[in-house]
C-alpha cells in the first residue's frame, strides 16, 4: 500500500470512529462523567462488577488481592454519593483488605425502580443482602463503614443483621438529631440543601460538603453540564429520599438502633462539617460506649475524601484492636 493510500485510509478510519464515538456520547452524554469514574477507579486498583440481587441492579468496585483470611470491608456511600466517594480510602486500604464499595440502589449506576422505597430500613436490608451474596468469604471478617446517610443504613445493618457484620464504621452518619445548622433546618422546612440545577448551586453544593478548598473536586468543561443535566433529572428522587431519611418517620431510626450495636465500632467526624453537625458523634458515641472517636481538623463532610490518611489508620485501628462480638 502506497504512503498516500494509507493516510487516506487511516484518516477514513478516524473520521469513522470519531462519529461513533459522537453518536456514542450523543444516545448518553453522562458517559463522559462515567469515563472520569472510570479512570478514578482504575488509579485505586479496583475492578467494575455488576449483579443482580433480589430484584435491583448492583454496580459495584472492588478489590480482591489481599492476603488468605484478610477482614473484608465494605463501604456504604452518602446521599447524592456514589461508590467514588470511597475511592481515596480504598486505594489507601488496597493489599490489606478485600474491598467492596458498591452503589446503593437507586444511586450512582445501580438499579432504580419508579415508585420504589430507597429509605434507610429498605436500604439497610438490601446491604445485608449484599454483603451475603457478594462481599461475604468464609473466614473472613465483614467491616461496614457507612458514610453520611450511609451511615445511617450501616448504623441499622449492624443492630438488625448482627450476623452479617462483625465491626461498623461510621463517619460524619446520618441518623440523630443533632444540633441545629443551616443544612438541617433547611431540610426541616422541605427543602433539598443538596439540589443543583446550574452552575452556582453545584458549586454551592461543593461548598456545603467540603471545608478543604485543596480537596474541592474541579469538574471540567463539558462534564460539569452532564453532571448538572443529570442531577436535575434526579430532583424528584433526591426529595422523595430526603422525605424518607431526613422529615419521615424514620429519620432517627438509625441512632435508636445504635444502642443495640455490639460490634467492635468507630466514630469518625470532621469537625467542619457544615453537613451532619459534629454534635452527632457524642449523640451516637452515647449509644455506642464501645466506639472508638476520632474527630479531624479542617475537614467538612467528605472525611473520606477530603483525609483518608487518617480515617485509613482510624479503619486500621478499628480492625486490629478490640475482639469483634
Amino acid at each position: 500500500m502506497s504512503l498516500r493510500r494509507w493516510i487516506k485510509t487511516a484518516a477514513v478510519m478516524a473520521a469513522v470512529l470519531l462519529c461513533a464515538l459522537g453518536l456514542w456520547l450523543w444516545l448518553d452524554p453522562f458517559r463522559v462523567v462515567l469515563a472520569d469514574y472510570a479512570r478514578q477507579r482504575v488509579l485505586a486498583g479496583l475492578t467494575r462488577n455488576a449483579v443482580k440481587i433480589d430484584d435491583h441492579r448492583w454496580v459495584y468496585a472492588y478489590n480482591d488481592e489481599a492476603p488468605a483470611g484478610a477482614p473484608t470491608v465494605v463501604m456504604i456511600h452518602g446521599f447524592t454519593g456514589s461508590k467514588e466517594n470511597w475511592y481515596p480510602l480504598a486505594q489507601r486500604l488496597r493489599g490489606r483488605y478485600r474491598l467492596f464499595a458498591p452503589d446503593l440502589p437507586g444511586w450512582g449506576e445501580s438499579e432504580r425502580h419508579a415508585g420504589g422505597d430507597y429509605g434507610f430500613v429498605a436500604q439497610n436490608d438490601r446491604v445485608a443482602r449484599f454483603i451475603e451474596q457478594v462481599a461475604r468469604k468464609p473466614g473472613s471478617e465483614v467491616v461496614l463503614l457507612g458514610h453520611s446517610m450511609g451511615g445511617g443504613i450501616v448504623a441499622l445493618t449492624a443492630a438488625r443483621h448482627p450476623r452479617v457484620v462483625d465491626r461498623v464504621g461510621l463517619f460524619d452518619a446520618a441518623g440523630v438529631r443533632f444540633q441545629d445548622n443551616a443544612f438541617g433546618l433547611a431540610v426541616l422546612r422541605g427543602k433539598n440543601p443538596f439540589a443543583v440545577s446550574d452552575a452556582a448551586s453545584l458549586r454551592r453544593y461543593i461548598d456545603i460538603v467540603f471545608y478543604d478548598d485543596a480537596a474541592k473536586p474541579v469538574i471540567p468543561w463539558p462534564a460539569d453540564r452532564i453532571y448538572i443535566d443529570r442531577r436535575k433529572r434526579d430532583a424528584g428522587f433526591e426529595q422523595s429520599v430526603l422525605d424518607k431519611i431526613g422529615r419521615g418517620d424514620e429519620r432517627f431510626l438509625p441512632g435508636e438502633a445504635a444502642a443495640d450495636i455490639r460490634q467492635p465500632a468507630l466514630l469518625l467526624w470532621c469537625r467542619q462539617d457544615a453537613v451532619i453537625d459534629v454534635s452527632a458523634m457524642d449523640l451516637y458515641a452515647a449509644r455506642l460506649p464501645q466506639a472508638q472517636r476520632v474527630l479531624l481538623d479542617g475537614c467538612g463532610h467528605m472525611s473520606i475524601v477530603e483525609r483518608p490518611e487518617p480515617a485509613a489508620q482510624a479503619v486500621n485501628r478499628l480492625i486490629a484492636e478490640g475482639r469483634p462480638r
